[in-house]
């Protein structure tokens, strides 16, 4: 999976260049005749992106001995696998039909050949640091006689289109010639030589610009994209501005009876949330798990803040702090850490490079061991001893009202799915681009629309839950603590469904470890949406809810 969720950043301290440049590999800079580095990664079935191989897991020709690349924690979380190619492409020097190896390949090496062209095997290499992608084969029909009947070829003859600006390599794609194949459609030895051919041609493009390419795969033309992005804001933020009048118009009216009926007879009876101005801040239900799932939400939305879990902890007059602040850590990680467990281990049963080495799993643990848990525990103690006291504009009750029977429609269930929809409707084609991109093979570039639709995503679902807030209030139901934070939460599990729509409807993935690592990712990834959105409708409710309480005379 290319995950985009964990990233690290590496900084890259530039010296300087004396007046004779060195070829090297560090720079980009070589002579003619020097040997660019090529490396080989992986290989696997194209629909399903996370179910990858080491490159000679395959019989490809082999010296034995080619030399692994140590790579960075990114690229082995991405499942990168470098190795040395059996390919020597130097700068600027052509080759043509150069032999790689001549081998038989063995009855079970066809076998494990013609498996992977029936699943449409693609290998990646890096050439100076540049990708390369290119399919190992493919199936053809055996005759208009027998439709049904298949043919299946290797092939053998890998053309290198190098395209160079001086002394810098700019564009590198292979080309697969279509008619130097193997025959595998049998279960027998094959002869096969595998060859390759290279080309050199100058370009005028700067060497800072030579990923530019790779940001042209998307699913629709940039205008199109921006146009249909923006119409489905527009749409949301239209009707969410229709839902703000409504309610804007509702309250006034209720501050306006309010007032009149204080200045009537204080014995006349109270309705509508006025009524409930003595329950409406009773701490609620489970508060431990309750400041757990705000302190997780509010730690993925803003990571620097630690402190909140505890903190409001205390507010809600929580005794032990010791237990909410280990609910705390394990509300997200638990389950995430669980999930990884499980799916490292299917793909260790495939020998997939998606399983993690022990030593990158070593420094993961040292990493949240080192560095996350002790951040958490001082956030804890910071929390515990801020001594904030909770803020209520009105006293609370010492017995609870009753809550007055309520049609169905306004329980927990249905008024998430009514929260949940119209936050969802304004992220559904962005999050369609975004999963093309994590599984599958588009590259994702405009982070500039991303950021936009994120930004309506929280006003939509900061509002949403303040109307359904104020339903629930005007319905005389007080206990709307839990409810914002599930209303708000709710587009999360939008998110999962369209997952399971994305997955049947919109890709062609298929097979059990593929399936796992979707899933099982796509659920860390809407849990974590549910936790954060939940925080958002809370906190946006609750500055609701101070501020028409405190707007009234509340005896």
């Amino acid at each position: 999976m290319k995950s985009s969720s964990i990233l690290f950043f590496l900084a890259i301290l530039i010296l300087g260049y004396g007046i004779h440049v060195q070829s090297d590999s560090s720079n980009h800079r070589y002579n003619d005749g020097d040997a660019v580095p090529l490396y080989a990664n992986k290989v696997g079935p194209y629909r399903n992106p996370s179910e990858t191989y080491r490159y000679f897991d395959l019989p490809f020709c082999s010296t034995g001995h080619e030399r692994e690349k140590s790579g960075a924690l990114g690229e082995v979380l991405n499942g990168d696998r470098l190795v040395s190619a059996p390919y020597t492409l130097e700068f600027k020097r052509d080759k043509d039909s150069l032999a790689v190896c001549r081998k038989m390949l063995k009855r079970e090496e066809v076998v494990l050949f013609r498996d992977a062209v029936k699943k449409d095997y693609y290998f990646q290499m890096y050439y100076d640091d540049l990708p390369i992608w290119g399919f190992i084969g493919q199936v053809g029909k055996l005759g208009n006689t027998n439709p049904s009947e298949y043919k299946y070829f290797l092939f053998k003859h890998i053309q290198f289109d190098i395209l160079y600006n001086k002394d810098r390599v700019i564009e590198i794609s292979a080309r697969i010639d279509t008619h130097s194949v193997v025959d595998l459609t049998e279960d027998k030895e094959v002869d096969a030589e595998f060859i390759y051919s290279v080309k050199w041609k100058e370009t005028d493009t700067p060497f800072e610009r030579r990923l530019d390419k790779y940001s042209h795969y998307s699913a629709l033309p940039h205008r199109i994209y921006w146009f249909s992005t923006i119409n489905s804001s527009v749409t949301v933020l239209l009707l969410t501005g229709f839902l703000a009048t409504i309610l804007m118009r509702v309250l006034k009216n209720d501050f306006v009876k309010y007032a009149q009926d204080e200045e009537a007879a204080d014995d006349q009876e109270e309705t509508g949330w006025k009524y409930i101005h003595g329950d409406v801040f009773r701490f609620p239900k489970y508060k431990s798990l309750f400041a757990a799932a705000l302190g997780s939400g509010t730690q993925l939305f803003t990571l620097p803040w630690r402190y909140i879990s505890s903190s409001f902890y205390i507010q809600l007059e929580g005794a032990n702090w010791v237990r909410n602040l280990l609910l705390t850590g394990c509300l997200f990680c638990a389950p995430l850490f669980l999930m990884f467990c499980f799916l490292n281990t299917v793909a260790i049963a495939y020998s997939s490079t998606a399983a993690l080495p022990f030593g990158t799993i070593v420094v993961i643990v040292l990493i949240w061991t080192l560095v996350t848990s002790p951040l958490l525990v001082l956030g804890g103690i910071a929390g515990k001893n801020s001594k904030a006291e909770f803020q209520a504009p009105c006293r609370t009750t010492k017995y609870p009202r009753e809550i007055p029977p309520l049609p169905w429609y306004r329980s927990s269930l249905p008024q998430m799915a009514m929260a949940g929809f119209l936050p969802f409707g304004a992220i559904y084609l962005e999050l369609c681009y975004i999963l093309a991109s994590v599984w599958g093979f588009r590259i994702y570039t405009t982070y500039s629309i991303l950021f936009i639709v994120f930004i309506i995503l929280l006003i939509v679902t900061a509002f949403i839950t303040v109307a359904l807030t104020y339903f629930q209030l005007a319905a005389e139901d007080h206990d709307w603590w839990w409810r914002s934070f599930l209303c708000g939460g709710s587009t999360g599990l939008f998110m999962y469904v369209y997952c399971l729509y994305y997955y049947y409807a919109r890709s062609d993935m298929s097979g059990f470890m593929q399936t796992s690592f979707f899933f099982g990712y796509m659920a860390c990834i809407c849990h974590g949406f549910f936790l954060m959105l939940g925080t958002v409708g809370f906190r946006a409710s609750m500055l609701f809810v101070r501020h028409i309480y405190r707007s009234i005379k509340c005896e």
